[in-house]
């Protein structure tokens, strides 16, 4: 929780900071922009780098954490990485085409392990 909140007052600062300025000209919109949703995308790098961490008690369920977590942590660096480099409308996207990529990689295989557990 308090890594979580954490990130939020990060990224609340950041945005604060980087308004204050933007207003005095020292940055302009599209930096201060691609900043703030970039930082969105390392955020879930950092949550997927603490998924597979969490205990769970089941063999399964550490699956699940540990293909998820690098889902998370690859979506959200690509998420990042298209803040930081590509043009706007490649950025929007590319980042949001891969983090529901990331997303969809991590229901998959939750749909597989459940799959085989219900032949077994």
């Amino acid at each position: 929780m308090i890594g979580s909140l954490a990130w939020a007052g990060g990224i609340l600062a950041v945005a604060l900071g980087g308004t204050a300025a933007r207003q005095m000209g020292y940055v302009d919109n599209d930096t201060l922009t691609r900043v703030v949703i970039g930082m969105n995308g390392l955020m879930i790098a950092w949550f997927g780098n603490r998924m597979p961490k969490a205990f769970v008690p089941s063999i399964l369920a550490r699956r699940v954490h540990r293909v998820g977590g690098w889902s998370l942590v690859l979506s959200g660096l690509l998420y990042a990485g298209f803040w930081a480099f590509a043009p706007f409308q490649i950025a929007v996207i590319g980042g949001c085409a891969a983090v529901l990529a990331g997303m969809a990689v991590t229901i998959g295989y939750c749909l597989v392990l459940r799959a085989k557990a219900k032949t077994a």
